[in-house]
C-alpha cells in the first residue's frame, strides 16, 4: 500500500502545482536560514567584547572575530540539519494544493474538501515547526555518542514527526479532528513506517527538497487507502 501511494505520487511529480510548492517551500526555507544566519551572527558579535584581560597574558584581542567564526561553523551544521525539517513544515502551508492536486486528479468524485481556518493551518504548520526543530537540535546533542547508528536515529525520528503531522493534515481536509486523530492512532504503524521510508532520502542533498512534496501526495494516496479499508 505504501508503494503503491509512492508510485502514484512519483507519476505526478511533473504537475505544475507540485513545481510551484516545491519552489515557495525552498525560497521561504533559505530567507528563514539566512536570517538566521545574520541575527545570530550581528548578536554574537554585540555580545562579545573585542578584548579580553586574561591572567598572565594581559589583553587579548581578536574574540568577537573569533565567536563569530565559530557561530558560522556551528550554524552550518544546524542549517544541513534543519534545512529539510524546516523545508518539510513550509511545505505544509501548502500542503492543501498538492492534496487537491491528488484528489483531482485521482478521486474526481469527491465532494469539497472541508475548508480549513487560515488560523488552523497556520497555528498546524508553526506548532510542526517547533516541534520538528525542537526534536531535531535534541538529537543533534544525541548524534555525536550513537556512532553508526545517527542515520537511523535521523530516519525514526523524523520518519515519525513527518508520518504523523502529514497523515493528520491531510486527514483534517476530510475528517474532523477526532476522527482524524482516531485514523491516524489505527494506523500509526504504517504511517510510522511510511514516514520513515520518506525521511531515508532526506539525507541525500537536493532530493531532500523534493521528497516534502512528494511526501504529501504519498501521505494523501496513504490516507484515502487506509480509510476505504476501515470504511
Amino acid at each position: 500500500m505504501i508503494l503503491q501511494a509512492f508510485l502514484k505520487a512519483l507519476s505526478q511529480a511533473t504537475d505544475p502545482r507540485f513545481a510551484r510548492v516545491l519552489g515557495l517551500g525552498v525560497a521561504l526555507t533559505l530567507g528563514l536560514l539566512v536570517a538566521l544566519w545574520a541575527v545570530t551572527i550581528e548578536l554574537v558579535r554585540w555580545l562579545t567584547p573585542d578584548t579580553l584581560t586574561l591572567p598572565w597574558l594581559g589583553e587579548v584581542g581578536g574574540w568577537d572575530t573569533a565567536a563569530s567564526a565559530g557561530s558560522v561553523l556551528l550554524l552550518l551544521l544546524a542549517s544541513v540539519v534543519l534545512m529539510v525539517p524546516v523545508a518539510s513544515a513550509f511545505t505544509g502551508l501548502f500542503l492543501d494544493t498538492i492534496a487537491e492536486a491528488v484528489e483531482t486528479r485521482h478521486h474526481p468524485a469527491l465532494p469539497a474538501a472541508r475548508r480549513q481556518p487560515l488560523a488552523e493551518q497556520i497555528g498546524g504548520t508553526l506548532k510542526f515547526l517547533g516541534l520538528v526543530v525542537a526534536a531535531n537540535l535534541a538529537a543533534l546533542l544525541v548524534w555525536p555518542f550513537t556512532g553508526p547508528l545517527a542515520p537511523l536515529l535521523f530516519w525514526a525520528l523524523n520518519g515519525w514527526l513527518l508520518g504523523r503531522e502529514y497523515f493528520t493534515l491531510v486527514a483534517l481536509r476530510r475528517l474532523p479532528p477526532d476522527q482524524a486523530t482516531a485514523l491516524y492512532r489505527a494506523n500509526r504503524g504504517t504511517v510510522w513506517l511510511a514516514g520513515s521510508l520518506m525521511a531515508a532520502p532526506l539525507s541525500v542533498p537536493l532530493l531532500n527538497l523534493v521528497i516534502p512534496v512528494l511526501g504529501v501526495a504519498t501521505f494523501t494516496h496513504l490516507f484515502h487507502a487506509v480509510r476505504a479499508r476501515t470504511a
